[in-house]
């Protein structure tokens, strides 16, 4: 999927260093690091906000790379940020209703199948979401991204800043969208729940690929607990 990426925010700054990233259809991959390795940065090449300047980003065998976000979204690809994911102001109905803007007049269907999967938002369909819990706004961005069907989704940092018992309940809903067939792409700081609940791990240092494996073999690795999990 992603191939030897070169990316970076000026053209002196090369954040990625050829990055290489592979993801299955229906599996979660989860990438971990240190800060500053390039993480997020990978999320925004695949996800079109950010240009490669060198590299392939494909999405099964349709080239993706420099595309621009709202075509890849069309595609099929849903990106989640770690800030500023939902419209405060806007209900919930109404955060919705722009996360299916590709397809208003199939919108009002993907709306009530989202608040039969998210019962917590159909109880708060009618408040800003600016009255939402952490936890509950992070709920309500991956079910924007979801308005899009899509059969991959990018999350960058999803737990951060949520406390224990919020953070758990946001993996487990993570997983119950994997179960329902999206690919998912999560970067992450909490790296023992994120390779808890992934197939593969993928370790980036530097902005280059430092280690690639089964997620359990990655949390069990005595360095790599030490080294990135502070075990």
């Amino acid at each position: 999927m992603v191939e030897g990426v070169v990316a970076g925010y000026s053209a002196a700054d090369e954040v990625l260093k050829g990055v290489d990233l592979e993801v299955e259809r229906g599996e979660i991959v989860s990438v971990i690091g240190p800060n500053g390795a390039g993480k997020s940065t990978l999320l925004k090449v695949i996800a079109g906000v950010l240009a490669p300047s060198r590299g392939h980003v494909r999405l099964g065998e349709t080239a993706i790379e420099g595309r621009r976000p709202r075509e890849i979204s069309a595609l099929g690809v849903a990106f989640v940020p770690q800030e500023r994911n939902v419209f405060p102001t806007l209900s919930v109905r109404e955060n919705l209703e722009m996360g299916g803007y590709l397809d208003p007049r199939g919108a009002r269907r993907r709306i009530e199948a989202t608040f039969a999967r998210f019962p917590l938002l159909a109880e708060r369909r009618r408040h800003a979401a600016r009255t939402l819990s952490g936890g509950q706004r992070q709920i309500l961005a991956m079910a924007m991204a979801l308005m899009v069907e899509p059969s991959l989704l990018l999350l960058d940092e999803p737990s951060a800043g949520l406390a224990p018992m919020a953070a758990e309940r946001l993996f487990e809903t993570i997983g119950a969208i994997n179960r329902d067939g999206v690919a998912i792409v999560m970067v992450e700081q909490n790296a023992l729940e994120a390779l808890a609940i992934a197939a593969r791990g993928y370790i980036l240092v530097d902005g280059r690929n430092s280690r690639t494996g089964v997620a359990a073999v990655l949390a069990a690795d005595p360095d790599v607990r030490r080294i990135f999990l502070g075990a």
